[in-house]
């Protein structure tokens, strides 16, 4: 599946105001499924020591309930750019919510540990999914003078999914007088917390018939008068008949895009594959998704009271906002790069102060009160940095970095090992924190060192490139 749309054809104007709204409730509706991507995955953190007391496991086995959803992810992610080039990004989309929706309702009311594990890694199957057709079909569909903004809806959808379900978990806690096994509407309140997705599965069903199929996929379909309707609608008065002739010339070189197309160099992918998948692991190996997956564990670990743990895993999430909107601002302006490596310097110091804080004993089962503020306010600043920067920029550098011949396997390959690399580190967070925290947080804070020389050598600005200069 191609993952971007060409620039308007030469003399063409950029999208008006009037058309412009209309391409920002497509991006917003499609981003839908970045929202369900950001709530499936940060749900779970609310039921973590209740699956915990429930099924009577350790923190190994814990963890495989936890991260086997970034399985599914994985294939799904692989996966989604075939069948949307079969089927279509639409059809795609619907085919992910249908999916949602039937994790939700299964992971809500599971028999045992086996099914409730085989409930998430079909909503995993739908986060793969979704995490790759929405940038994709958002860039597909933005003209091009907007296409980083209009991009970076996806990490912000994410990122306010994140935070909903953080919220909602907060009250569902509070319904259920703080105790996550409490009974709530006959069920657990852990139940309830991951059944609430239906709500936000049957939206993003009903919102994707009101948007238009990609332009790109119409014309590889032989719909073109099709295609031409929806290019009027985004871009506005343009020349469509040299927009379809300059889409169809982009498309034939991607045609025969695949797995082997990738292969070459010394290392078996070529050298811009690597660099994709680098950025995606890297995005990853920093330990993000721990603050989002463990992060009312981590903070009742070091003698947090479970409410106020679950209020810290909301103001995260605010936080984590907030640095996407910076992104989502500067992004167009001051560059791809620069974003990243700004991230890069303030990842490492929130990690190094958050290491530093959990290397103190639990006195009376709490850190020191002068660590424990050192730990709170370091994790919402690492937090605040790598939204302001990997969590925008490696999905938009992801839609544009790689040539037009082989963008849909790259990226495809590029987010399944995003989603390999994020099982890596959620498997193995429990384990390793028993162990030692405080050494677990220097590995990540490593990993944030490293990406800086990684950028600066590797990787290149894609700010205001045409997507046929990329390669």
């Amino acid at each position: 599946m191609t993952s971007t749309t060409q620039p308007p054809a030469s003399g063409a104007r950029t999208a008006h105001p009037e058309h412009l709204a209309h391409v920002v409730f497509i991006a917003a509706a499609a981003a839908m499924g970045g929202f369900l991507f950001g709530y499936d995955s940060a749900v779970i953190n609310g039921a973590v020591e209740a699956i915990r007391g429930r099924y009577d496991i350790g923190s190994a086995a814990l963890a495989q309930v936890i991260a086997v959803a970034l399985i599914g992810c994985a294939i799904g992610a692989a996966t989604a750019g075939r069948i949307a080039d079969r089927i279509g990004r639409i059809r795609c989309m619907q085919i992910a919510s249908v999916l949602f929706t039937i994790s939700a309702v299964g992971s809500a009311l599971p028999f045992a540990l086996w099914d409730l594990a085989f409930w998430r890694i079909i909503g995993g199957f739908a986060i793969g999914m979704a995490s790759v057709i929405g940038p994709a079909y958002i860039a597909e569909v933005a003209p091009a003078a907007y296409r980083g903004r209009l991009g970076s809806f996806q990490q912000a959808a994410i990122v306010i999914g994140i935070a909903i379900s953080q919220l909602v978990n907060w009250g569902i806690l509070n319904a259920a007088g703080g105790d996550q096994r409490g009974k709530l509407m006959g069920l657990e309140a852990w139940q309830v917390m991951l059944g609430v997705m239906v709500i936000p599965a049957v939206l993003y069903g009903l919102l994707s018939f009101a948007i238009p199929e990609s332009p790109r996929f119409l014309i590889s379909a032989g719909r073109d008068a099709r295609a031409r309707e929806v290019l009027k609608e985004v871009e506005g008065d343009i020349d469509l008949d040299a927009r379809v002739a300059e889409i169809e010339h982009a498309m034939r070189s991607e045609e025969k895009s695949s797995f082997k197309d990738l292969l070459g160099g010394s290392f078996f992918f070529k050298p811009i594959v690597w660099v994709g998948i680098g950025l995606s692991v890297f995005q990853q190996f920093v330990g993000i998704n721990v603050a989002f997956y463990y992060s009312s564990t981590l903070w009742q670990s070091v003698g947090v009271d479970p409410t106020d743990s679950f209020f810290y895993s909301f103001t995260t999430s605010i936080i984590n906002i907030i640095g996407t909107v910076i992104a989502m601002i500067f992004v167009d302006r001051i560059g791809r790069r620069p974003l990243a490596l700004i991230g890069s310097v303030g990842m490492a110091i929130g990690l190094a102060l958050e290491a530093w804080a959990f290397s103190y004993d639990l006195v009376d089962g709490k850190l020191p009160a002068t660590q424990g503020w050192v730990a709170l306010v370091a994790a919402h600043v690492f937090v605040l940095f790598f939204a302001l920067s990997w969590g925008v920029v490696v999905w938009v550098f992801l839609g544009e970095m790689f040539p037009n011949r082989i963008r849909a396997a790259a990226l495809g390959v590029a987010a399944a090992a995003q989603w390999i690399a994020n099982w890596a580190i959620t498997a193995s967070f429990p384990s390793l924190a028993d162990w030692n925290l405080s050494a677990t947080y220097v590995i990540y804070t490593v990993f944030a060192a490293l990406s800086i020389p990684f950028v600066l050598k590797y990787v290149k600005e894609t700010k205001g490139k045409a997507l046929e200069e990329m390669g």
